[in-house]
C-alpha cells in the first residue's frame, strides 16, 4: 500500500510534530489542518510569503529526517498492512474450518484484531 503524500505528512506530523520549533508547528498546522495560503499565513505572522515558505520546507524536511533515524511512521504501516494480511488469512481459515471448534477460535482471534483496527 503506498500512501500518498498529504497522509504521509499528516503521519509524520502526529508522530513527530513535537520536535519542531514552535514556529514550524504553528505554520504547518495553518497551512496543512486549516488550509491557509502561504500569503494568509504570512499575515497572521506579519511574515513574507517565502518566510512561510522557507519555515514549511524546514519542516517538512526535519519530519522526514526524524522518520529516517527512527523510522515510526514506516513500522506503524507495516503493522497495519500485516494486521489486514492476517485478518484475510483468518477469513480464509474460518471459511474452511471444520466443526471441531477452530472456527470458533479463529473468530476469536479475528475479534482481536477487529479490536486493533478500532
Amino acid at each position: 500500500m503506498k500512501i500518498d503524500d498529504i497522509t504521509r505528512q499528516s503521519l509524520l506530523y502526529d508522530f513527530y510534530g513535537a520536535l519542531l520549533t514552535k514556529r514550524q508547528r504553528e505554520v504547518m498546522e495553518l497551512y496543512h489542518e486549516e488550509n491557509l495560503s502561504l500569503a494568509e499565513i504570512a499575515d497572521e505572522f506579519g511574515i513574507s510569503r517565502q518566510g512561510v515558505h522557507d519555515a514549511l520546507q524546514k519542516g517538512e524536511k526535519a519530519l522526514e529526517s526524524y522518520e529516517e533515524k527512527l523510522g515510526l511512521v514506516r513500522k506503524f504501516t507495516a503493522a497495519g498492512e500485516a494486521i489486514r494480511a492476517i485478518d484475510e488469512k483468518i477469513d480464509i481459515l474460518i471459511a474452511r474450518a471444520d466443526s471441531t471448534g477452530l472456527a470458533e477460535e479463529l473468530k476469536k482471534i479475528k475479534g482481536i484484531i477487529d479490536r486493533l483496527e478500532e
